[in-house]
């Protein structure tokens, strides 16, 4: 936007897009809409898959417009206003540490977020010599940080009872906001208030949209905040991993840093403060998109892995490893894909990182994330199909980086390097020459004294999630899995994949509402025949069966597309090259016509 933007951008952001005009796909939030720059992503090579999703990422820093100022935007007055008040908020509780606590709370990404935020500022606190005052709680426990465990964050009663044990999300906003002398509530998210959903929590008498309301009212007089920024639908339509999730890292990360910088100088946390560090991660964003040739080289080689049935390991160093977890975690729900598909180890000690460690203790392969884990349950299985990615930064134990390689080296020679440097530093020679290809990003000194080594720490990982991410979505699009920009073949696994469903059903079929809920219904159930005492029953009972299901959503699509019965629409799946091939093509059948979008008209479906 040249000559309309407040601020000297590090990044050229996109012009204002189409998702910003008020009658685009006006039923759904704007996380849910489709992005107009990814449309036709299933088309892309791995070229043009890094640009797209690249583009998508710069919508973060993007301004409100002069010409269309629809939403807020993260560097909106109003938003950078709200978060030198929450800073100061934290600073409270850094003056007086003694019964002060800053938990971090959310589901599946967000929850994931939270614990990677809660190590990182309790380790900047204890290099400090102060005592650590970050907690974090997780829609089903420490085995979702390294694990699948989606559904656990409908439950609003659940998150009250983690709540009451240390000072989840509806339900945990409503009990801060029903106890403020005890807490002060702050909801981070990427739609406005009038977008939250509106369907009723089944064991809660509040929507998330009636509580979000009420934290408005209150941030009049700053006994709660809502900071939520639009920062753009995802490029892959829905996968709040992605940007949700970087821009939640981006946005915390920078007011609870400005807190802690401040505090120590006597000082209140300012705009000033924060654009300094707001820039930082614009140039993440630089950085790490000029390895785009390189990161599209190993994007390729992941999609050949799994397309012969091979492995994707991401094995990363210090918090880089909890990156590589998360990223492997959250192929399984958005990509459908088996845990072990892509899966991602930490190398180093994580002895203080977990607060519920039990949970976790013999529970499985799909819970093992550790270096023993790695060198015991997966070198030995090895293959010359598998790709194996290092992630590492040159003040890592070098010599164990080289020794671990060394040893996968011998099992399969599919293996890349993620590798981060401070200028100045250089790779030994002897690790350099066991890489066919590394991705080495090279970051400039940062000097704001000691926490600027957390802001190169924060740097690092949020490139190598930019690179993991763009990696493994786009080695599915590769694989021929998403459809222009939606994915399909999703686990139905929670309440907000229920509804996705329903509105990928309405948007690719143009049939009404009624008629989309009955056949996702009779696909869901099937073998057993729809009764009214199904079609009532609440969406958890649905979410329960669909949970266990494979391909629910194109079953559904390719009987509305085709009039036909399920086993037929079954029949058909089986007989396509890939689920999206099998769609393209009822698409394109004779006697199919183009219908509106019936995503512009339609208001949200609900049972």
């Amino acid at each position: 936007m040249p000559g309309t933007k407040r601020f000297q951008h590090v990044i050229e952001t996109p012009e204002p897009g189409k998702w910003e005009l008020s009658g685009y796909e006006a039923a759904l939030p704007i996380t849910e809409k489709s992005n107009p720059l990814t449309q036709d992503l299933d088309k892309a090579d791995a070229e043009q898959i890094v640009r797209l999703l690249g583009q998508c990422d710069a919508e973060i820093f993007q301004e409100e417009g002069q010409v269309m100022p629809t939403y807020q935007r993260l560097y909106s007055e109003s938003v950078l206003t709200t978060m030198v008040q929450v800073a100061g908020k934290v600073q409270e509780v850094l003056k007086e540490p003694e019964g002060g606590l800053v938990v971090l709370s959310g589901g599946g990404n967000s929850g994931r977020m939270a614990f990677l935020m809660s190590v990182s500022f309790n380790q900047l606190m204890k290099g400090l010599g102060q005592k650590p005052l970050y907690t974090y709680l997780i829609a089903g426990g420490d085995w979702s940080v390294v694990a699948s465990r989606e559904g656990t964050e409908d439950s609003a009663l659940h998150g009250i009872e983690e709540l009451k044990k240390a000072p989840f999300v509806a339900g945990q906003m409503d009990y801060c906001m029903d106890n403020p002398a005890i807490f002060l509530p702050v909801l981070v998210g990427f739609n406005p208030v009038n977008m939250a959903r509106n369907d009723p929590i089944e064991d809660w008498s509040s929507t998330f949209r009636q509580i979000a309301e009420r934290m408005q009212k209150l941030q009049e007089k700053q006994e709660a905040f809502v900071l939520n920024p639009a920062i753009g639908p995802e490029g892959l339509s829905g996968s709040s991993r992605m940007k949700g999730g970087s821009a939640t890292k981006i946005l915390l990360e920078t007011l609870l840093l400005a807190a802690h910088k401040t505090v120590d100088r006597g000082i209140a946390a300012s705009q000033r403060c924060l654009l300094e560090i707001l820039r930082t991660f614009e140039r993440a964003h630089k950085v790490t998109y000029s390895q785009s040739p390189k990161i599209a080289a190993l994007m390729k080689q992941a999609s050949t892995s799994l397309e012969k049935k091979g492995r994707v390991y991401l094995v990363g160093w210090q918090t880089l490893g909890i990156i590589a977890i998360m990223d492997g975690v959250e192929c399984i729900h958005t990509f459908g894909a088996d845990f072990r598909d892509v899966r991602g180890f930490l190398i180093g000690d994580h002895s203080d990182m977990f607060s519920q460690k039990a949970e976790l203790i013999n529970q499985g392969p799909q819970c093992s994330f550790s270096q023993e884990d790695f060198l015991t349950s997966i070198l030995p299985s090895l293959t010359e199909i598998d790709t194996v990615v290092f992630i590492f930064t040159l003040d890592d134990n070098l010599m164990e980086v080289q020794t671990l390689v060394e040893q996968v080296k011998e099992k399969t020679a599919n293996i890349q390097a993620l590798a981060h440097s401070t200028v100045g530093q250089i790779l030994p020679t002897p690790l350099k020459k066991l890489f066919p290809s590394i991705i080495s990003i090279m970051w400039p000194l940062l000097f704001f004294e000691y926490e600027g080594n957390f802001i190169q720490k924060f740097q690092h990982e949020l490139s190598t999630k930019w690179v993991l991410n763009t990696v493994s979505t786009g080695a599915h699009v590769l694989l021929g899995k998403i459809l222009q920009n939606y994915m399909l073949d999703l686990r139905i696994r929670n309440s907000k994949l229920f509804w996705r469903a329903l509105a990928m059903l309405q948007r690719f079929s143009g049939q009404p509402k009624a008629r989309c809920i009955e056949t996702l219904l009779q696909v869901i159930h099937f073998p057993q025949p729809l009764s009214d005492g199904i079609r009532a029953a609440p969406i958890s009972l649905h979410v329960q069966v669909a949970h266990e299901k494979e391909q629910v959503i194109p079953i559904a699509l390719l009987s509305l597309l085709s009039r036909c019965s399920i086993p037929e629409a079954q029949a058909q799946l089986a007989a396509a090259p890939s689920v999206c091939d099998a769609v393209r093509s009822a698409l394109t059948g004779p006697g199919r016509k183009r219908v509106a979008d019936p995503l512009e008209t339609l208001e949200p479906a609900v049972l």
